[in-house]
């Protein structure tokens, strides 16, 4: 079974990577999503995470990917997305971000950016153990540049990334009425963490036509890091994403080489054992359309 993953984070992973072109294709990927991620360096840090990405795409071999329609049989395809503050309230930027080929924008990390703010309210507060992992943040949202920022991406035909969102930017961007994803964001209704989506919000997504990809972050799984106790927590919030959403809203967004490595799933060479654990679980046509049914439909209605 092939498979579209909407997020990692190897365009800056320092060290050994969880994702490598090797692992991809043994794991029979589709498309692999790179975030360009720009917390602290803003415009400057996307141009050489850019330049870095195109420079991987030549070097390894991948497939460069704008949409459903690059996306092929018998290659790897790679797609440039954005983490974090890489307009820094310049809308212009937006431009130089689709012109470079980024088609997904994740609005925030864990702390505010000039588009909003982050689902946790005091992310100091949270790494130190002074606040619960499990506040959510309820009164910030969008800002005004916010606002403006994802009405531009309706109208160039890129897609607003809700992971890390808070409560308020989450129902901001619903506000739209058009088709937003969560790339890499698991059901808050099997684990407490507030990174995780409430059932309501899992079902806004479908309800837009957007995905929720399964992150498989340990700690936002919800259970120890074996391979037997991580196998059942991600069974497990997928077939919750599905109960609140229904069989179209679900994807992949693994989160590699942002995360420790998980021990049911430490890097893509071993998504043939989750995939076909995910079709034991829930079905083989909801684990296809899983898998990349539901990206590729998202991609063909909005890129």
């Amino acid at each position: 079974m092939k498979y579209i993953d909407l997020h990692c984070d190897a365009l800056t992973q320092e060290g050994a990577a969880q994702v490598t072109r090797k692992r991809l294709a043994a794991g029979g990927c589709l498309l692999q999503c790179f975030a360009a991620f720009v917390e602290g360096g803003g415009f400057s840090a996307f141009l050489r995470l850019a330049d870095a990405f195109d420079e991987m795409c030549e070097r390894e071999g991948y497939r460069r990917v704008t949409g459903a329609d690059g996306i092929a049989e018998g290659c790897t395809g790679a797609m440039l997305t954005v983490e974090g503050d890489a307009l820094q309230g310049d809308l212009s930027r937006l431009d130089t971000l689709y012109a470079r080929g980024v088609r997904i924008v994740g609005l925030v990390w864990n702390t505010p950016t000039s588009l909003g703010f982050p689902n946790f309210p005091d992310y100091e507060g949270v790494c130190a153990g002074r606040v619960s992992f499990s506040a959510r943040e309820t009164a910030r949202g969008l800002t005004p540049f916010g606002f403006e920022a994802v009405g531009r991406m309706a109208e160039r035909g890129m897609l607003p990334d809700v992971s890390h969102g808070s409560d308020k930017l989450f129902s901001d961007v619903a506000s739209f009425k058009r088709p937003f994803i969560a790339t890499h964001s698991n059901a808050a209704g099997v684990c407490g963490w507030a990174r995780n989506l409430t059932d309501g919000q899992i079902k806004e997504v479908a309800d837009c036509g957007g995905v929720v990809g399964l992150n498989f972050c340990a700690d936002f799984a919800g259970a120890e890091n074996s391979a037997a106790q991580q196998r059942e927590a991600l069974l497990c919030h997928a077939r919750a994403i599905i109960n609140a959403g229904g069989e179209d809203v679900l994807a992949v967004g693994s989160d590699f080489d942002g995360i420790p490595p998980n021990a049911y799933i430490p890097d893509p060479s071993y998504m043939p054992r989750f995939l076909s654990d995910l079709a034991g679980a829930i079905g083989t046509r909801a684990a296809e359309k899983a898998a990349c049914g539901n990206a590729l439909r998202v991609f063909r209605e909005n890129l």
